[in-house]
């Protein structure tokens, strides 16, 4: 796995395998945190707003930043895997890593991820080209699959 490293301090222990740090303003990424919520039958993810005014990067030894640029995820050892890795590890625990399964093969996956840090630039216009609505005060939460 080429997209991990480790964060500077280790979680408590914990029931989920995989907190993702999503950015709430934009609308794919709001979208795509809330089906895999309603995907989540075992309670395996966990889903953290990095754009909520509570959240501290520094709590996973990460800058604003490093979470505004690119999808990262932290593991329950304090892990950190990013961009397309994040995708292939929560899908493997909603059942469906055959989904993403080629995006880990050898050269497949630097095109991936590629292809993901392209999106991830433009990630918030492309939303709202979309379609997507963003927040009034620029920052979202979710809490139990909503958007606040």
């Amino acid at each position: 796995m080429g997209d991990v490293r480790y964060s500077a301090r280790v979680l408590p222990p914990t029931r989920w395998k995989l907190k993702l740090l999503f950015d709430g303003g934009c609308p794919f990424c709001a979208l795509e945190a809330r089906w895999m919520q309603r995907r989540d039958r075992q309670g395996s993810l966990a889903f953290e707003d990095i754009t909520h005014p509570d959240f501290d990067p520094a709590r996973y030894g990460l800058s604003r930043e490093q979470v505004m640029g690119v999808m990262h995820a932290v593991l329950p050892d304090g892990r950190i895997i990013t961009k397309v890795a994040v995708f292939r590890e929560a899908y493997r625990h909603l059942g469906l890593g055959w989904v993403l399964a080629p995006t880990g093969w050898p050269g497949f996956r630097t095109l991936a991820n590629w292809g993901y840090e392209l999106f991830a630039r433009y990630r918030v216009p492309l939303g709202r080209l979309w379609g997507g609505q963003t927040c009034a005060s620029g920052t979202c939460a979710m809490k139990n699959g909503k958007q606040k």
